[in-house]
């Protein structure tokens, strides 16, 4: 047996079960559409609807994760520890072991969210001759029974247009089978990851990271089996095609670099946020402010370009930038910390009875933080010196996500994948374990999408059981806690010697002070 194979087996195969117990256990905790007729059948049937049968559901993708989070955890130590410098593994290693954890996910039913139904949902919509972007679900009859969630009844859909032609394609397709739907739109996710498994490892080597380093970090990580697959989120699609972007604008190849980025501005149109750094790419890192200025017109107008023949050839999505604005703000979510602050100010004020409601004060905070947000941005694309575009690409995102209206687990993944292309000190790959660690217990506690009452008492219970269980994995197990607790024995993802060091100083946007005129 060879090296490769003896890795993939040792460390795919505790994920595979891990990613085993998560499958079965969608069957019971997962969301499955009253009109597939699924419910139905014996086994789902005592998952689904019986107490005993849905607790024990849960505990499956629980003690599922929680398996997954440890194989991760261990492979991440086999990579970085010190002690085992001299072990070299390979890209193809980590893309074995990802396609072992994919596996029992792809027909399982969606989980950690409804959103795979509610794009059915939307595509029927289309279908039917409205514009998604500015009609909500409520259009289509038997819209519940698809499952759809009821949030989507009135609100637009904030996509672009080349996502609605995928939903619109696919529900002609698989109409009337909402599950069959739901399974094809975890297929266009898994196209994202493939995407980002591919041309993260080139970003990776340009900044002089070790691909398969990054690889386990960016993609192999649990976050993304359980939000880009098991939930099968079109953020995927978006992110693959800004690191495919981006990746191809470093390779010189900036024309198809803008186009791919606009491609993910197509399918969601915060990747935007990444064209000012593929002008910078285009410019070069010797490029006077005129050069730059040319470079971020010239990726204006192929993103204008490109665009404009995506909405022509769809037809449709002409209110895609004020859903995109309007929709996920009307969601609440604790993670956020603008909510979480502008929240708890409104009640405050409400109580004291200078407002009416706390929507005001809610509003006001979540402004100031996109204003903020906003200008990091600006400053990022225009003071690039000392870093790579890329990563002021990943600051920029990061900035956005950190000061935006709503935070969902899966946004982490918005710019997670571009830190480990261009590098993270010890301290911020702790931070990044520690991230990922917070959101599979977040899974773990919202493992079921049939309810989201987070004062319920099952909630409780998750919560603390997670939390255990986590802490059990990092306290039992000196390699997890050596990769988790940041001891000396693990290394961060830095380059590794003189050859990868130059690539990364490449890579580093001169200061303005030094740019030649």
């Amino acid at each position: 047996m060879t090296p490769s194979s003896t890795f993939a087996l040792r460390h795919g195969l505790p994920g595979l079960a891990g990613t085993g117990l998560i499958a079965i256990g969608a069957l019971g905790v997962g969301w499955l559409p009253p009109s597939s007729g699924m419910i139905d059948a014996p086994v789902v049937a005592i998952l689904h609807t019986s107490l005993a049968g849905s607790m024990a559901a849960r505990a499956l993708v629980i003690i599922g994760l929680a398996i997954l989070l440890q194989a991760w955890l261990v492979i991440g130590y086999e990579l970085l520890s010190r002690s085992r410098a001299h072990v070299v593994t390979s890209t193809m290693d980590i893309a074995k072991v990802l396609a072992l954890w994919c596996a029992p996910l792809l027909l399982a039913p969606p989980l950690f969210s409804r959103d795979a139904y509610s794009y059915y949902v939307q595509g029927r919509v289309f279908s039917q001759g409205h514009d998604p972007t500015t009609t909500g679900v409520s259009v289509v009859p038997g819209w519940f029974d698809d499952g759809a969630d009821p949030m989507w009844v009135e609100s637009p859909t904030p996509y672009g247009p080349l996502f609605l032609a995928i939903e619109r394609n696919v529900a002609e397709f698989a109409h009337p089978n909402a599950y069959l739907g739901g399974l094809i739109f975890r297929l266009a996710a898994v196209v994202g990851v493939v995407l980002i498994a591919w041309f993260l490892p080139r970003l990776a080597r340009l900044h002089g990271i070790d691909p398969a380093r990054a690889l386990w970090l960016g993609v192999l990580n649990p976050v993304v089996l359980m939000h880009f697959v098991a939930g099968a989120h079109n953020d995927a699609l978006m992110v693959g095609l800004v690191v495919t972007g981006l990746a191809l604008a470093a390779e010189r190849s900036c024309v198809w670099g803008a186009v791919a980025v606009s491609l993910g501005a197509a399918v969601k149109p915060i990747a935007l946020l990444a064209l000012p750094f593929t002008g910078l790419l285009w410019a070069g890192r010797d490029g006077s402010w005129l050069d730059r200025i040319r470079a971020w017109l010239s990726t204006a107008l192929v993103a204008a370009c490109t665009l404009a023949s995506v909405f022509l050839v769809v037809g449709a999505g002409a209110g895609v930038l004020s859903a995109a604005f309007g929709t996920p703000s009307g969601v609440l979510t604790w993670l956020s910390p603008t909510t979480a602050i502008g929240r708890p100010i409104g009640l405050l004020l409400t109580w004291a009875g200078l407002t009416a409601d706390a929507s005001t004060a809610l509003s006001v905070v979540r402004l100031l933080g996109l204003a903020v947000a906003l200008l990091a941005v600006a400053y990022l694309a225009l003071r690039p010196g000392g870093r790579s575009p890329v990563r002021g690409a990943a600051l920029a995102f990061g900035v956005v996500v950190l000061l935006g209206p709503v935070v969902q687990p899966w946004y982490l993944l918005w710019f997670l994948p571009l830190f480990a292309a261009t590098g993270l000190s010890v301290r911020e790959l702790r931070l990044a374990v520690f991230l990922t660690g917070v959101f599979t217990v977040h899974g773990m506690i919202e493992s079921t999408i049939n309810a989201d009452n987070l004062t319920d008492i099952s909630d409780t219970i998750t919560f603390a059981v997670a939390i255990g269980i986590v802490l059990v994995l990092l306290l039992a197990s000196p390699r997890e806690r050596m990769l988790a607790l940041g001891p000396p024995g693990v290394g961060g993802l830095m380059p590794q010697d003189e050859d990868a060091s130059s690539r990364a100083d490449a890579m580093r946007w001169r200061a303005d002070a030094r740019m030649r005129s």
